[in-house]
């Protein structure tokens, strides 16, 4: 006899990672303030909840209630000098009397977005006009640019009537004068090989001027502020057979982005919530404007919010919302395209090369004024794998539930192999139904913790057990010709249990106390992939397998006592 081969089930529980559960049912009456989902159930609108704070529902009397997101427990907290609002189906963000955006904007959605600033007298208005529109600057002024640029930013009102167009082409006509005015003063002390201004965080400006025509090939400059970096070959610097010095300058805003921000980038995707993640950034050349490079320009851009609480509307449909972490974030590189009287963000050119929780990294064919936009993207649901699962585990869980309850009721069938098949048939039976009713249930973090150690122990368990069934099976035909074979069936009697439920929990157990926030992720129940926590349920797997194909491909006894016995006759 052979001990029983695993992959068929190992094929079957390694797919949890990719299934979500829905509740079908026959029709789909919606309520007010609510729509249909597959023809199945209804969900509420974003800003809205069920009475019974249930996600999916059928209910007919089931009604959908405004979420007011100003109040708590969620709270939303707009920043300083503003105030929440609510409003039917969402909210918004309000400076307080006395303040304006510096966009132009009468209402932001979060603190990310707030700019609101003390109105102030035109006469400061006129000056940023007078600044944005005086492209010839004298170079012992740059420092006289970015303190007046710093003083726009944190106490002046918006340019005109705040429309976006305006805003845009202010943006635009102030990031290429202080690129100048920064150049000019570069190539104006070529002696000065670099030099750097920063200005209370809110202005960083690094210069480098090239005089010795890129003395070592492949040479490759970097410039730092406010940890954000380029890197950009020398060549490119140099410009061919350009006479005299060449200047690079790389300026950080910190305040820019507020008001050119995710607002101004057309290609987003009306289901994505997309926001600014870091500075604004500008990178140019002298003495001419090289915007097209033999060799592309490497950006590194520090996150501005690593783990923000800005979350799709449908999440606020729970009270514990604040307690999860985004899921599905892309993160886009871009920069500010000017043309005509209108800017805009674009992704044109620039690609993205690595993000992770802190930097993004971007590489880019031209060289202009970059930022990195991050949004929340939502996972399209595949309804024909919904439909494979329910039918295939509504299937699964109809047997096992007849072979549970054979091995129960028929005395005269019971024995250490049905008793093991019967342990077998109860967890995987819990495993299943587990899995259909609760795999997304992630609107409370610590009940989907449980969910998800609970899965991991039941499909241990189910595992470990058919592991000891191999093993009987093996041990069985192993003793067909031994004296001592009840000997070996009782101690199988009281190893097993023991073994079939004791190892998975101190698996679970240990796995739970190193590492217990990589139980359940943003989307399912079920273990974490980071930090390869995932080998937690693998690794026993793997090594369940093999000692079964060990027991499957090991000589048979029998075969080998009858070439013992004909090899001496």
């Amino acid at each position: 006899m052979r001990g029983p081969s695993l992959h068929p089930g190992l094929c079957f529980l390694l797919s949890l990672s990719v299934v979500m559960d829905q509740k079908t049912t026959a029709s789909c009456n919606c309520p007010q303030h609510a729509y249909c989902v597959n023809d199945t159930h209804c969900t509420c609108e974003h800003g809205y909840r069920s009475d019974f704070e249930q996600q999916f529902f059928t209910f007919p009397l089931t009604t959908c209630q405004d979420i007011n997101e100003c109040d708590p427990p969620i709270s939303i907290y707009c920043g300083a000098n503003a105030a929440c609002k609510n409003v039917d189906g969402g909210f918004h963000c309000r400076c307080n009397p006395g303040y304006k955006l510096l966009s132009g904007d009468t209402q932001f959605q979060n603190s990310n977005e707030n700019t609101c600033q003390k109105t102030t007298s035109s006469a400061t208005t006129k000056d940023m006009k007078d600044v944005s529109r005086n492209p010839v600057l004298e170079p012992n002024e740059l420092q006289h640019v970015v303190e007046t640029f710093q003083s726009l930013l944190t106490n002046n009102t918006p340019l005109g009537t705040g429309e976006k167009g305006a805003v845009a082409t202010w943006a635009t006509e102030v990031l290429q004068t202080v690129e100048s005015a920064a150049l000019e003063t570069a190539l104006k002390s070529p002696e000065q090989k670099i030099q750097e201004i920063h200005n209370n965080n809110t202005v960083a400006i690094e210069t480098r001027v090239v005089t010795d025509n890129c003395s070592e090939e492949g040479q490759i400059f970097s410039l730092n502020t406010h940890m954000n970096s380029v890197d950009i070959h020398c060549n490119d610097i140099v410009q061919g057979n350009i006479q005299g010095p060449t200047a690079i300058a790389f300026i950080s805003y910190s305040s820019l982005g507020n008001i050119i921000n995710a607002t101004f980038f057309e290609e987003a995707n009306e289901r994505d919530r997309v926001y600014l993640n870091s500075e604004v950034v500008s990178a140019a050349i002298r003495p001419q404007r090289n915007l097209s490079l033999s060799k592309s320009v490497i950006l590194s851009f520090q996150h501005v919010k690593t783990d923000t609480l800005s979350l799709p509307r449908k999440n606020m449909m729970s009270p514990f919302y604040l307690q999860r972490k985004p899921c599905r974030r892309k993160a886009f590189c871009v920069y500010w395209k000017s043309s005509g009287e209108r800017g805009q963000w674009s992704r044109d050119g620039c690609f993205l090369m690595q993000v992770n929780e802190s930097h993004t990294i971007c590489s880019s064919t031209h060289l202009s004024s970059f930022a990195v936009l991050m949004a929340f993207s939502h996972q399209e649901e595949d309804y024909a794998l919904d439909v494979i699962t329910y039918v295939g585990l509504g299937l699964s869980l109809l047997c096992l539930l007849l072979a549970a309850l054979t091995f129960l009721l028929c005395k005269a069938i019971q024995n250490t192999s049905t008793s093991i098949h019967l342990q077998l048939a109860i967890c995987l039976f819990l495993a299943h139904l587990l899995f259909l009713t609760a795999i997304d249930r992630t609107e409370i973090k610590v009940l989907c913790a449980i969910i998800a150690g609970a899965l991991h122990y039941l499909y241990l368990a189910s595992f470990t057990w058919m592991l000891l069934e191999g093993l009987h099976l093996f041990l069985t035909a192993r003793n067909l010709t031994v004296v001592n074979y009840s000997s070996v069936s009782r101690v199988m009697k009281k190893l097993m249990f023991p073994v079939g439920y004791g190892a998975p929990a101190i698996i679970v157990a240990i796995s739970a106390a190193s590492r217990p926030h990589l139980y359940g992720t943003c989307d399912r129940c079920w273990l974490n992939l980071d930090q390869g926590f995932i080998w937690s349920f693998l690794a026993p797997v793997c090594a369940i397998i093999c000692v079964s194909e060990f027991s499957y491909f090991s000589p048979d006894p029998l075969d080998f006592k009858k070439e013992t016995f004909f090899s001496q006759q």
